[in-house]
């Protein structure tokens, strides 16, 4: 769920576009530790091995960030004017917040999204669209895999304050900040995009599913799934 204004900060670039972005800019900010939750199923040697292919993943998605930022500096200022990126907050392990940058796919309003409104798409452009489907949107968030804040797959972090809504109102959200979460995930490629409370409730029974069962077969597959929405343009 995007913001509905648009990202302030040195990464959003407005009239005066640069190439390449501060890299002081994904420096760890000074913050609160997370409680540590341990999760419930899978081997430490899982978690291990699921940190390293993590990084590396991270990595090598650097050079894709980098040729959809240059396509998107020629293409915004005529398809989607303002920002190249949008900075929000989201919940992550153990109720942590941390910032989260995605390029930008909505127009810029004041007014934002309510945690129970249906999405917006009168605010979503043609490019926005295209970015959304193929999930291109999301790719920026490798860098909050670097700093140890997400991890390829996982439960999808929601807006913190939409998150703690959902805390007060749906018992089982709180299980899905036992682990880090992701870029995709099973309730992502099982749910889609969750809309009002019943749809939450369900992707947070789905999150739960996936920490209960994780396993290395069933990362793949949820890999898999994420490839072929990619690929035909299925994502939300």
């Amino acid at each position: 769920m995007e913001r509905s204004r648009c990202c302030a900060g040195r990464f959003c670039l407005g009239a005066a576009m640069t190439l390449m972005p501060d890299i002081q800019s994904f420096a760890v900010a000074p913050r609160q530790p997370a409680p540590c939750v341990a999760p419930t199923s899978g081997t430490r040697l899982f978690w291990r091995a699921k940190a390293v292919a993590d990084i590396a993943a991270a990595v090598a998605m650097l050079p894709v960030i980098a040729l959809v930022g240059a396509v998107l500096l020629v293409l915004n200022p005529v398809f989607n004017p303002g920002p190249l990126l949008f900075r929000q907050d989201r919940m992550g392990r153990g109720g942590a917040i941390f910032a989260v940058r995605k390029f930008r796919t909505m127009g810029c309003r004041a007014d934002p999204r309510g945690p129970l409104d249906p999405k917006e798409v009168d605010r979503i452009p043609r490019l926005g669209h295209i970015l959304r489907k193929t999930g291109l949107d999301e790719l920026p968030q490798a860098f909050n895999i670097l700093r140890g804040e997400m991890s390829l797959i996982g439960p999808r972090p929601d807006c913190a304050r939409h998150a703690r809504l959902f805390l007060e109102t749906i018992p089982e959200y709180r299980q899905r900040l036992s682990v880090k979460p992701g870029m995709s995930g099973l309730a992502q490629v099982t749910q889609g995009y969750a809309v009002g409370l019943a749809a939450t409730r369900a992707k947070a029974l789905a999150d739960a599913d996936y920490i209960a069962r994780a396993n290395p077969r069933l990362e793949l597959w949820i890999i898999w799934r994420t490839v072929g929405m990619v690929l035909l343009a299925r994502g939300d």
